[in-house]
C-alpha cells in the first residue's frame, strides 16, 4: 500500500504486517492479524532507539513518534542507574519469528517470561485469548504499566510479578513458553511446567531455539536461522551488572601466566561469536585495541575472577595472558577449532538437548551425532 506525507497508526500498522509478510518473519494469517490489530504504540509512549552509537528519544507528541514506533527496530525503554537498558519492545521482525516458532494452535495456553512493555503479550492475547496468556516479569512497575496499556487496548491477560526463572506453576501445566529475556541455561521449571509435546522458543546465549519437551521432560531442538541477543534476565529488579567498561583497565594491566596460541578463526565473527555465547553465557567478552593499535580479545568470570587477555600477533598467531582457577582459552578453543575444522558450519546447523537432570548438550546435525557438554 502507499504510504501518505502523514500516515496514520493504522496506515503504519498496515505496513509494518506487510512488510513482515515479505520478508517471511510473519507466515500465518492469524499471526499478521494480530500485528495488523495490536497497536504497538500504545505500549511506547516514549523510548529511545539506538543508531550509529547514539541513543535518539521519541515520545508521544513528538513530529515523529508514531512513525518510529512502528520502524523493525528495537525501542529501549527503561534503563538502570548506570545508563544500560532493562527494557525493551523487541524488533517486530524477530517478534514475528519467534512468535510462528511457537506453532501454536487454538486452545493453547502460553507462559511468557518477560513482560516488558506488554506488547508482545498482547499480540499473544488477540491469538489465543487473553484467558489463555500468562506473563511474568522481575520488575513490577513494569508489570503495573504493561496491565495498564494493555487494559487500555481491550487485553486482559494474567501478569505476574516475579522471577521468571522460576515460571508460574499456579497457571502450569503450559502448552507453550516463549522468553522474551536472554538465558544461559534453560531452567528446570519452564521444563516441569510443560506438557510433553510443548515447545520453548527462547534466546540461549546470541542463538535463539526451539525446543520440544519429552514424556521424561527433556527438551531438545534446533536453533533458528539469524543470531539475537535480548537482554538478560534478571533474578531481582535491582540486579547490577558490571560492564565492560569498568573492566577495560584491568584487564589490561593484570599480570599473569602467559603462552603463544593459534586463533582457529576471527572472534567477532558470527560462528565463533555464537559457540562462545553457549559454553560462556555469563563470561565477560569484548575487543578493545591498545596505544599500538593491536587488537585484544578480554574475557572475565565474574564468579571465579578468571581472565583472559588474548593479543593478536598475527593473522591466526597470538600472545594469551591469564590468571585466576579457569583457563578460559582452554576451555574455548577445542569447540572453535571443531567449527574451523568441520567447514565453518552455520549456526542454525546446531542444536540443543536439555536433559533430564538439567544439563545441557549442544550438538552439530543430530542429537545423537557429534556433541558437547556444556558448562552449568
Amino acid at each position: 500500500m502507499t504510504i501518505t506525507d502523514a500516515p496514520s497508526a493504522d496506515e503504519l500498522r498496515h505496513h509494518m504486517a506487510d512488510r513482515l509478510v515479505r520478508e517471511g518473519c510473519i507466515r500465518s494469517k492469524p499471526w499478521r492479524a494480530a500485528f495488523l490489530a495490536v497497536p504497538r504504540h500504545e505500549f511506547v509512549p516514549a523510548f529511545f532507539v539506538r543508531s550509529q552509537g547514539r541513543l535518539h528519544e521519541y515520545s508521544q507528541g513528538d513530529p515523529a513518534w508514531l512513525a518510529a514506533a512502528y520502524q523493525d527496530i528495537s525501542l529501549l525503554t527503561q534503563f538502570d542507574q548506570d545508563g544500560t537498558a532493562t527494557s525493551s519492545s523487541t524488533q517486530p521482525s524477530l517478534m514475528a519469528q519467534m512468535l510462528e516458532a511457537l506453532d501454536v494452535r487454538d486452545g493453547d495456553t502460553v507462559l511468557e517470561i518477560g513482560a516488558g512493555t506488554g506488547y508482545n503479550a498482547a499480540l499473544l492475547s488477540h491469538r489465543l485469548g487473553s484467558d489463555h496468556v500468562v506473563t511474568v516479569d522481575v520488575d513490577p512497575e513494569l508489570v503495573a504499566a504493561a496491565q495498564a496499556r494493555l487494559r487500555q487496548v481491550g487485553y486482559a491477560p494474567t501478569l505476574v510479578a516475579g522471577d521468571g526463572m522460576a515460571g508460574y506453576p499456579e497457571r502450569a501445566p503450559y502448552d507453550r513458553l516463549l522468553a522474551t529475556c536472554g538465558v544461559g541455561r534453560v531452567p528446570d521449571a519452564w521444563r516441569e511446567q510443560l506438557r510433553p509435546g510443548g515447545v520453548i522458543v527462547v534466546n540461549i546465549g546470541c542463538g535463539i531455539a526451539r525446543l520440544s519437551i519429552t514424556a521424561d521432560r527433556s527438551a531438545t531442538g534446533r536453533f533458528l536461522p539469524g543470531l539475537a541477543t535480548f537482554m538478560t534476565a534478571r533474578p531481582t529488579p535491582d540486579t547490577v551488572r558490571g560492564t565492560a567498561g569498568s573492566l577495560v583497565q584491568p584487564l589490561l594491566t593484570w599480570t599473569g601466566q602467559t603462552r603463544v596460541i593459534t586463533i582457529p578463526a576471527g572472534l567477532d565473527t558470527p560462528g565463533p561469536q555464537f559457540l562462545a555465547s553457549m559454553l560462556h553465557p555469563t563470561i565477560s567478552d569484548f575487543a578493545l585495541a591498545d596505544d599500538d593499535g593491536q587488537q585484544i580479545r578480554c574475557l572475565f568470570d565474574p564468579v571465579t575472577e578468571s581472565w583472559a587477555r588474548i593479543t593478536m600477533t598475527g593473522v591466526t598467531s597470538a600472545r594469551l595472558d591469564h590468571g585466576g582457577p579457569r583457563d578460559l582459552w582452554a576451555e574455548r578453543e577445542p569447540l572453535l577449532a571443531h567449527w574451523r575444522d568441520a567447514g565453518r558450519p552455520g549456526h542454525e546447523r546446531y542444536g540443543l538437548t536439555v536433559g533430564p537432570d538439567g544439563g545441557h548438550s549442544l550438538w552439530l546435525d543430530e542429537p545423537d551425532g557429534v556433541s558437547w557438554q556444556l558448562p552449568e
